[in-house]
């Protein structure tokens, strides 16, 4: 026992003695370093907030913007744009409610940063539809009744067009493989499912 509380007495005065250190070190430190770090953190955070320029094409529509480089695509289509079809879920690309086609592939909006898309075409659910007539993917969807609260349904129709131009949608099996990314907590994923086999074996123009 009075060994364990000399041990215990040795790691204490150990500690002791090199928070001792490093504070003295500190203290040493020139008031001039000190102040350049301090200002090179300040700088760092700036940078983060001083909007830049971004141009890009959402559904078909030119825009030039300016952004702050930590905005996410998903932040900037809802919130700048006021494109709120595109879902906020989970916010770290698990539930994939944010997808959205980016020159034809789909991404989680959520996982990219604005900026990183200067100069693509993002289409985003509103950009589906021809005016008034439903894309064939939107009308398979009412059709099948392939949603239920709805809320997972923008992303759920995005990555399923393009669950289909990848040519990915050749049977139920491979759809539910590929549309995995996907997650619908009402649990329609056999409609969802009905959906995507009918506009891949109807050939609809995509």
């Amino acid at each position: 026992m009075a060994k364990l509380n000399q041990e215990q007495d040795g790691d204490t005065r150990r500690d002791f003695l090199k928070k001792t250190s490093f504070f003295t070190a500190l203290s040493l430190t020139p008031v001039g370093i000190l102040k350049a770090a301090e200002n090179k953190i300040d700088e760092h955070f700036a940078q983060m907030f001083e909007k830049i320029p971004l141009n890009l094409r959402v559904n078909n529509k030119p825009y030039q913007l300016s952004v702050e480089p930590r905005v996410t695509l998903l932040d900037l289509l809802r919130e700048q744009l006021q494109l709120t079809g595109t879902k906020k879920g989970c916010d770290h690309g698990q539930c994939g409610a944010c997808t959205v086609h980016v020159d034809g592939q789909r991404v989680n909006a959520c996982l990219s940063l604005a900026v990183a898309n200067e100069g693509k075409n993002i289409t985003t659910i509103e950009g589906l539809a021809n005016g008034s007539e439903l894309h064939p993917m939107q009308a398979a969807f009412i059709k099948h009744d392939g949603f239920q609260c709805g809320y997972c349904t923008p992303g759920q129709i995005m990555s399923a067009v393009a669950c289909v131009r990848e040519g990915h949608a050749n049977s139920k099996e491979e759809i539910r493989e590929y549309m995995s990314g996907n997650i619908c907590r009402c649990g329609a994923y056999p409609n969802i499912v009905d959906a995507i086999q009918e506009v891949k074996e109807r050939g609809a123009q995509l």
